[in-house]
């Protein structure tokens, strides 16, 4: 099963639009009130058109034109319709239960919310000595105390217990070569983006970002 990842911006709240279509219009309240139960400040589900009935093609115009997915309830749709629809590229999804379209509208208003994002910390490195290189800049000499340091990483820059400055890595060698990581105990030429002022006896502290899937609960 996909997400459904269609979104329309308005102001701070992502909108999901859908097209409900179902059986009787007990099906039809049974569903708005089900789906009204999705309570959230950053996405809402917007209900273009509820009725009764299979999906024809003025369905599928307006699925279209709005970025929609067509919800279809114990109905189904035309044959004219679902050749449009697939020709304009819109979703039409058939449900027999009511949990199923919750659940899955639910994962889709899921999919709109901003992930987290986690830093993780991967190691730590002293700075032995440093060397400067002209046109380059400054390479920090380091072990790693703990840990790795990915090439990916930023880092932190700790000095007398205080952090200074956070930092992306410009290069991460291994005697004269790039490489992905280091591990702890080995050694290796740290060069800091856009700073050159380190000093023997820094730390580094490595991490990477995370994105973290949000949920709604």
């Amino acid at each position: 099963m996909e997400d459904i990842l269609i979104a329309v911006q308005g102001g701070e709240v992502k909108e999901l639009p859908v097209i409900l279509k179902a059986d009787t219009p007990g099906s039809i309240e049974a569903l708005k009130h089900e789906l009204g139960k999705f309570d959230h400040p950053e996405v809402k589900i917007n209900l273009l058109h509820a009725a009764v009935g299979g999906v024809n093609e003025s369905d599928v115009y307006l699925a279209s034109a709005s970025g929609a997915i067509i919800v279809a309830f114990h109905v189904i749709a035309e044959d004219r319709a679902l050749q449009l629809a697939e020709k304009e590229g819109v979703d039409i999804r058939r449900y027999e239960i009511i949990y199923e379209v919750t659940d899955e509208i639910k994962l889709s208003l899921e999919g709109l919310l901003t992930p987290e994002k986690k830093q993780v910390s991967t190691g730590r490195a002293i700075v032995l000595q440093t060397f400067g290189i002209s046109k380059v800049g400054t390479i920090a000499g380091c072990r790693v105390l703990s840990g790795t340091i990915e090439r990916n990483n930023r880092v932190r820059l700790i000095r007398d217990q205080k952090i200074l400055n956070e930092y992306g890595l410009a290069s991460l060698k291994r005697v004269k070569d790039d490489v992905k990581e280091v591990r702890e105990g080995m050694e290796c030429g740290i060069r800091l983006e856009n700073f050159n002022d380190v000093k023997e006896g820094d730390l580094l502290e490595a991490y990477r970002i995370e994105e973290v899937k949000r949920t709604i609960d």
